[in-house]
């Protein structure tokens, strides 16, 4: 059995200048909320600035941090999962590195976490990102809400607190594309929210930009659910049914006029609509054989290098 206590994950990426800083500020609120069991688990994902030294050094120095270094770059969802398996501790926190997420409202969401409730999200009470970036948000957001089937997944963030024994439901998952998100709905439904604070970013520039929170969107859709392929079907059972009326209207034109329906253009259009068609539906169904493919490779969806800063088998 986990002793009680918090074990707070952090993916660490191009956070040089802004990890230390964090770890400054959460340490008295841990110390505050558990005084006696908690850890900070920093996750380097082989950023390719000095976020690396950062974060081993800090291990070194500061009692109650560990600093996990990863293979390569796998992206912020594998690196969480990479320190959520690592943590000891009964209740999980996740939080970005970039200083958006003010530790001080820990205890908030802390608080919302009551005997009836699993996961409890830190929503921003004002969207701090641009035009762009909040749309793709918000259309990530949507496919979220399909994928976990729980409206809170519109509130989603990656300011989460939840009991580490969810783990327990994506114990074995190996897989290149990972949601933490969807992971957690593997193991509960009992999600809520809590309207927090969320401070503009003062160090660094975002690492999510609108092609890949497109792209995680994408990845979503296909690796975790069948969403795209009732699209497909969808679309396919409509055109069948636009396919026929087109048959039902040249021949009666036939039967009355006594000649076919005029113009290359119409035929042009009709073929034109059913390729497009049948191309995007193939393009679905190949997402989809992409990932069997990827997943039959089993190809795990992070490597460790280093723990601590030492080897990880010594």
């Amino acid at each position: 059995m986990l002793p009680r206590g918090l074990s707070v994950v952090i993916p660490c990426y191009r956070s040089e200048g802004s990890i230390g800083p964090l770890v400054e500020r959460l340490r008295p609120v841990l110390e505050a909320q558990a005084p006696s069991a908690w850890e900070i688990i920093l996750v380097d994902d082989a950023s390719p600035d000095g976020t690396g030294e950062a974060v081993a050094a800090l291990a070194r120095t500061q009692p109650g941090v560990r600093a996990i270094a990863l293979m390569r770059n796998y992206g912020q969802h594998p690196a969480l999962l990479c320190g959520i398996r690592a943590a000891r501790f009964d209740t999980v926190v996740t939080t970005d590195d970039d200083l958006q997420h003010p530790p001080e409202e820990l205890p908030r969401l802390l608080a919302a976490l009551t005997d009836d409730v699993d996961v409890v999200y830190g929503a921003p009470a004002k969207q701090p990102h641009g035009l762009f970036r909040g749309l793709a948000s918000r259309i990530s957001k949507r496919v979220l809400m399909g994928s976990m089937g729980a409206e809170t997944a519109a509130r989603a963030s990656s300011w989460r607190v939840f009991r580490t024994r969810l783990r327990d439901a994506f114990e074995s998952f190996r897989g290149s594309y990972v949601s933490i998100d969807v992971l957690l709905t593997w193991g509960t439904q009992r999600f809520t929210h809590v309207l927090v604070r969320h401070d503009e970013r003062t160090i660094g520039q975002s690492n999510y930009t609108f092609k890949k929170l497109l792209t995680h969107t994408i990845n979503m859709m296909t690796g975790f659910s069948t969403i795209p392929l009732r699209l497909a079907s969808f679309i396919g059972f409509l055109l069948t049914g636009f396919g026929l009326a087109v048959l039902a209207f040249v021949l009666v034109r036939y039967a009355i006029a006594g000649g076919s329906a005029p113009g290359f253009p119409f035929l042009a259009c009709i073929v034109s609509i059913f390729s497009g068609a049948q191309l995007l539906c193939l393009g679905i169904i190949g997402e989809y054989l992409g990932r069997a493919h990827f997943r039959l490779l089993d190809r795990p969806p992070y490597v460790v290098r280093e723990v601590d800063g030492k080897d990880p088998g010594a």
